[in-house]
């Protein structure tokens, strides 16, 4: 299980670590949007402090309805105490988790400043 906080500005967020193939790491606060598809966005330079490479290009629609082409990199994160790599877009936004890093899960939140965001994996409710 994991658990995050409802912010001043009323954003879920979730404290992660990220890193790359060669064990540098970074803790980073992400906020969820459960309107972006993908696993995970991070600002080019946390990308650039963690020596990675971009290594395709997608096109992704905005929330506001426009089109934006993004460069995807391979990392890695640690979710639910597990490492798994996975695709991060680049973006110029705070780090965002995406709903492709929450499948599986259930995310619960109390939506006031200061709320408790839990995230449990599914099989583990049963």
């Amino acid at each position: 299980m994991m658990q995050g906080i409802v912010d001043q500005i009323c954003e879920a967020t979730i404290r992660l670590v990220v890193g790359n193939a060669d064990s540098q790491r970074q803790v980073i606060d992400a906020v969820i949007d459960t309107g972006f598809t993908g696993f995970l966005t991070l600002p080019f330079s946390v990308l650039g402090d963690l020596n990675l490479r971009a290594y395709r290009r997608e096109e992704g629609i905005l929330g506001n309805g426009s089109t934006c082409i993004f460069d995807v990199y391979r990392g890695l994160v640690i979710w639910d105490g597990e490492l798994r790599r996975i695709d991060i877009n680049e973006s110029d936004t705070a780090p965002l988790v995406g709903m492709s890093l929450l499948y599986g899960y259930r995310m619960q939140l109390d939506a006031i400043e200061g709320g408790k965001v839990t995230i449990q994996a599914l099989s583990s409710l049963s």
